[in-house]
């Protein structure tokens, strides 16, 4: 009885130890939503400070990526009645090269959809879009 309670235990251990490990694939993938879910929420600052730049840049630069965001965003109103939501389809992850690339599908307002991939790059444990 001993041996199986022991063995219960261990499994359980590993079992919670397993839980704890989160998977890239997964983590990179919502972050790429989380970023696009900015754009439906009209965050455009957040979604161009998710994108990744090893280096600082211009004020005036930052603002046109804001405008680009803005202007992506109505584009997407004109064509399709805009993006209604965002969906993780897949992710694969590549921990060697801290690199990932993630399948996200919009689903359009008129109800139309697109799958889209979504290149993201980790830099010190954050995932950004590339």
């Amino acid at each position: 009885m001993k041996k199986i309670l022991y063995v219960f235990i261990g499994f359980l251990v590993a079992t919670v130890w397993a839980c704890n490990q989160a998977d890239p694939s997964d983590v990179a993938a919502h972050a790429a939503k989380q970023y696009y879910d900015y754009l439906l929420e009209d965050k455009y600052e957040a979604f161009v400070d998710g994108q990744y730049r090893p280096d600082s840049i211009p004020a005036s630069y930052r603002e046109q990526l804001i405008v680009n965001a803005k202007m992506f965003v109505g584009q997407q109103k004109e064509e399709h009645r805009g993006i209604k939501e965002v969906r993780i389809v897949d992710a694969k992850a590549d921990t060697a090269q801290h690199a990932a690339n993630v399948f996200l599908l919009f689903a359009y307002g008129d109800s139309t959809s697109e799958e889209i991939n979504v290149p993201m790059v980790e830099h010190e444990g954050i995932w950004y879009l590339r």
